[in-house]
């Protein structure tokens, strides 16, 4: 068994209603089991472009920790057939999404692949994974990048708020 960490996120069609539900849908991804689930938070878009006048909306993020028997392969499939039967589109790069599970770390294996990068490529600078991450573990040590708990800084938590009463 592995322990793996999930980030989820939503800005379109409730996403606090997404996001609950992809933990959810984690916990019915076969030999998986959801082991700790964040708090949910509330984030200004990073670089999310937008299409027209109209502000891209905030996200709701979070993360999940699972314990799995499945390869990091088949733990990512699973995460994006939860995106698909969500609704997702991606009609171009870090467009406006109903569901965005990312695999951010599967045990301490280390790969860089066409379809799968391990650890996430960017978790270490984004406070909206950071933050959530930190709530549930707070003893983790990225690989590359140390101690989570020296990577939250004040800039990168700046503009984040934690949802109470979402869980």
């Amino acid at each position: 068994m592995k322990h793996a960490f999930i980030a989820l996120g939503s800005n379109l069609a409730d996403p606090i209603l997404q996001v609950k539900s992809a933990f959810v849908a984690l916990s019915h991804i076969p030999e998986t089991r959801v082991i700790k689930r964040s708090s949910l938070y509330k984030t200004a878009p990073i670089d999310c472009p937008q299409t027209s006048e109209a502000a891209v909306p905030d996200f709701i993020n979070a993360v999940a920790e699972v314990e799995t028997a499945l390869s990091a392969e088949a733990l990512l499939q699973a995460l994006h057939q939860i995106e698909d039967r969500a609704g997702r589109v991606r009609p171009y790069q870090n467009a406006p999404r109903i569901l965005d599970c990312d695999l951010l770390l599967y045990g301490d294996e280390e790969r860089n692949s066409q379809k799968l990068t391990l650890p996430h490529p960017r978790m270490h600078s984004r406070g909206f994974v950071l933050l959530p991450l930190f709530e549930i573990a707070p003893q983790l040590i990225l690989p590359k990048h140390g101690k989570i708990a020296q990577l939250m800084t004040l800039e990168l938590a700046l503009g984040i708020q934690k949802l109470e009463n979402h869980l």
